[in-house]
C-alpha cells in the first residue's frame, strides 16, 4: 500500500506534513521522535496535524535529520524554538555542514522561495517561520542505536545522495526511514538521486536492501507498506542502474555535461509530478550526477 497523505502508517508511525514533503512521528512507549526535517512550508500543517491526532507535544524528545539538504531540515529551527527540550540528531558530516553560515543561508533562501510560491508568507498565522541556525546536539553514525521509549532506531551510513546521509531502521516495525538515500518514489517510478557519488549511492541501496523491510518511509511522496514496502528498494536499485545507463549514453554522445543535463532534464520532466520541485532544482540534481559520470568517463 502507498500512503501519501497525513495519518497512520502503522500503529506506531504517523505521516505528517504533506505529499511532497513528509516527516514521520515515531511513537515509543512514553516518548516520541520525529524523523526527517521537511520543508518550512509544512510547519502550519504539522502543527494542525499534531492537534488532530491528539499528540502530546511534550512527549516529542528528538528530531532526527537524515541529511542536510534544504528540503529535509526546513522545519527544524521552528520546532526547536517551540520545543526547546528536544535533541537534534544527525551525522557528523551533517553537523559540519549545518555549522557553516553559508549553508544555512542557502537553506533559508531556498525554503523562502517555496514559502513565497505557496503564499504562506502572507497567509499563515504561524509566526517565526524564518529559517535559523541548527545546532546538532547528538552526532550518530553507522551502528549506533538510538532509543525511543521501547523502540530502537538503528543508524545506517548511506552516502551517495549526499555526503551526510544516514538512514534509520526500526526493527520492531521492520521500518526503514531512508530519506532520499533510497531515491524519490513517483508512483510506479523511482527518481534516482545520486547527487554526491553514484557508486556510493548504489552501494547504499544494496546495503539497505539487506534489511527485512515491511515499511519503507520516504520523505517525498509518502510511505510504502506490505508488498510495496518490501519491493521498493529493489525497484530503486533497478532505477539507479537504468538512470546510470541513460546518463552514460548521453555523455558519450555529447561529451558535454551542460548539453546532457538539458537533454536528460527534458526527458525526466515528462514524468516528474507537478508541484514537486522547480525544473532548475531537478536540473541541478541531474547535473551533479552527470559531473560524477563525466569524471568516471574522461
Amino acid at each position: 500500500m502507498i500512503i501519501d497523505h497525513p495519518g497512520k502508517v502503522t500503529e506506531r508511525i504517523l505521516l505528517l506534513g504533506e505529499k511532497t514533503s513528509c516527516v514521520y512521528l515515531l511513537k515509543g512507549n512514553g516518548e516520541y521522535a520525529i524523523l526527517g526535517g521537511g520543508m518550512t512550508y509544512i510547519v502550519p500543517d504539522v502543527i494542525r496535524q499534531l492537534k488532530e491526532f491528539n499528540i502530546e507535544e511534550k512527549k516529542i524528545k528528538q528530531m532526527v535529520i537524515l541529511h542536510s539538504h534544504f528540503d529535509h531540515c526546513g522545519i527544524v529551527p521552528f520546532f526547536k524554538r517551540r520545543w526547546p527540550w528536544i535533541k537534534i540528531t544527525a551525522s557528523a558530516r551533517a553537523k559540519e555542514l549545518l555549522d557553516r553560515p553559508k549553508v544555512i543561508e542557502k537553506i533559508s533562501f531556498l525554503n523562502g522561495i517555496l514559502l513565497a510560491e505557496r503564499g504562506l508568507e502572507e497567509q499563515t498565522e504561524t509566526p517565526g517561520l524564518e529559517f535559523g541556525e541548527i545546532d546538532v546536539e547528538d552526532i550518530v553514525g553507522e551502528g549506533d542505536v538510538i532509543s525511543c521509549g521501547d523502540l530502537s532506531m538503528e543508524v545506517i551510513d548511506t552516502p551517495g545522495h549526499s555526503s551526510c546521509s544516514i538512514a534509520v531502521y526500526v526493527p520492531q516495525e521492520k521500518a526503514m526511514f531512508a530519506s532520499d538515500a533510497g531515491g524519490v518514489p513517483f508512483k510506479d517510478k523511482v527518481f534516482t538521486s545520486a547527487n554526491s557519488n553514484f557508486d556510493k549511492y548504489q552501494n547504499s541501496l544494496e546495503k539497505m536492501a539487506g534489511y527485512e523491510i515491511d515499511v519503507y518511509l520516504a520523505e517525498h511522496f509518502g510511505a510504502r507498506t506490505g508488498d510495496d514496502g518490501r519491493v521498493y528498494l529493489k525497484q530503486s536499485i533497478n532505477a539507479a542502474k537504468e538512470t546510470r545507463g541513460i546518463l552514460e549514453a548521453s555523455y558519450r554522445k555529447t561529451r558535454n555535461v551542460q548539453k546532457s543535463t538539458q537533454e536528460i532534464t527534458d526527458r525526466f520532466m515528462e514524468w516528474v509530478p507537478d508541484g514537486f520541485m522547480p525544473r532548475d532544482i531537478i536540473a541541478m540534481v541531474i547535473g551533479q550526477m552527470l559531473k560524477y559520470i563525466a569524471a568516471q568517463n574522461p
